[in-house]
């Protein structure tokens, strides 16, 4: 049968603290909203109905560049079931209807797909979980041959019921004209005064309509996110079995505890990385690369035989084999670097490309810079780039020796096999194997008192 998926992402996250709506927070470097949209995405849905509410401008935004969502707003917010009426209008009655949430983000698609499986036999399957902390959580409640009576709310249930271990996880399964059927005759006596979605289940019950459940006992993968602390604890557990799978699959992490993956992660054979690495966007490592603590490395791909130091930053940069890079450098958005270079510590770079053989080893700025193959630059020199206006390019060719604490005004450039002395202000172009020095003649003064102190 076809399959729609409804997402409630209506709700405003009180005890996050935040003005951004809750489901927009990250896990794992992108929203939890996007985890679930990506999970529907994976079980093949004709439709997904987003039902957002709080800040649903904002939600809209972060997901602008995907046109197939049908939004549905939930003006207020009376409760699960009264979010999933909004929708229920736009579903096709022939089809097989998936509720999730916004903030459960770690389902994983064989759950859904086992779920939906229970659907053959039945008009409705439950999602739930065996734990031995079911505090806070609706109870699911069975007869004495263990078939589903009903979904109980913690705040609605008796003593007696609140002893029960299977909780609800909200995710539910549920043919369309039964949904559309029970949905109309849900109402709002209970303690919270709202439209619960979980009392469907008494009614398919009272209607001898079939109910399944599929229990788990994975508690991460039906764990909502309610606040800040419970999002730091799923991201710890999310990075720590990222780390453990890409440790299966040969790539050398050595502390799976200390170790962020924010994104996509292409590797080779004999990767290593220190503690403490994040890696963001889309990263792709060569072979035998490897990667010291401390370092950070977003959208940029790194060669074979790369040496990356510790401390280091590095963004949207391609850098190709046998490469080193640090440690405390700087490797900024548009870096080229080619086969060898060497780029040391405190070292900035921007919209450079350095050509192979090259050398940048210390306390060195070089932004919007064209730089040849075997260049030698010295400490402290500097790409002056920009006027307070308009950015210029450095050109520095191939065999060129930058002396220390030079400073190239741009636009300007130095030919092939030019040196340029220690400590010179270049402003005019230096042709090709000359040496430039641009400095005032020192000059000693004999007899010179230094200040005293008054």
């Amino acid at each position: 049968m076809d399959l729609e998926v409804i997402i409630l992402a209506a709700g405003k996250g009180t005890r996050m603290y935040s003005q951004k709506p809750k489901v927009l927070h990250t896990l794992g470097g992108k929203p939890m909203l996007a985890h679930v949209v990506d999970a529907a995405r994976k079980l093949e849905a004709n439709t997904v109905h987003l039902v957002v509410g709080y800040q649903a401008e904002q939600i809209r935004l972060a997901f602008e560049e995907d046109e197939t969502l049908a939004w549905v707003e939930q003006k207020e917010q009376l409760g699960t079931g009264h979010a999933v009426m909004q929708a229920a209008p736009a579903l096709m009655q022939q089809s097989n209807v998936l509720i999730l949430y916004g903030d459960v983000p770690l389902l994983k698609v064989s759950t859904l797909n086992s779920l939906l499986e229970k659907l053959t036999g039945a008009a409705v399957a439950v999602l739930t979980l065996e734990t031995p902390e079911p505090f806070g959580f609706g109870r699911i409640v069975r007869d004495q041959q263990g078939s589903v009576l009903a979904i109980i709310e913690e705040k609605d249930a008796s003593e007696q019921q609140k002893k029960i271990t299977e909780i609800n996880s909200g995710i539910i399964a549920v043919k369309a004209r039964n949904l559309c059927d029970w949905l109309q005759r849900i109402q709002n006596r209970n303690a919270q005064g709202e439209y619960y979605l979980t009392d469907i289940i008494a009614l398919a019950h009272a209607d001898g309509a079939g109910i399944e459940t599929l229990c788990i006992s994975d508690r991460h993968q039906v764990q909502g996110i309610n606040d800040r602390l419970q999002l730091s604890k799923l991201e710890r557990y999310y990075q720590k079995k990222q780390a453990e799978e890409l440790a299966l699959k040969g790539m050398g992490i050595v502390d799976t505890a200390r170790f962020d993956l924010r994104g996509e992660l292409a590797f080779g054979e004999d990767c290593e990385i220190d503690i403490n690495v994040v890696l963001q966007g889309k990263v792709s490592l060569g072979k035998r690369v490897r990667i010291g603590p401390n370092v950070s490395i977003s959208n940029s791909s790194i060669g074979d035989d790369c040496i990356i130091l510790a401390n280091s930053v590095i963004e949207g940069a391609e850098i190709k084999g046998k490469c080193s890079v640090g440690p405390f450098a700087r490797i900024r958005q548009g870096t080229i670097l080619e086969e060898k270079v060497k780029i040391g510590n405190f070292v900035e770079t921007k919209k450079t490309s350095i050509g192979t053989g090259s050398k940048i080893s210390h306390l060195s700025y070089a932004g919007d810079a064209i730089i040849g193959s075997e260049v030698n630059i010295g400490a402290g020199t500097i790409t002056c780039n920009y006027d307070g206006v308009n950015k210029y390019v450095t050109h520095i060719e191939d065999g060129a020796f930058i002396g220390s604490n030079t400073s190239l005004v741009a636009p300007v450039s130095v030919g092939k096999q030019a040196t340029v002395a220690a400590g010179s202000t270049i402003t005019s172009d230096v042709p090709q194997k000359n040496l430039a020095v641009a400095r005032q003649r020192q000059r000693n003064i004999d007899g010179w008192k230094r200040p005293e102190k008054k």
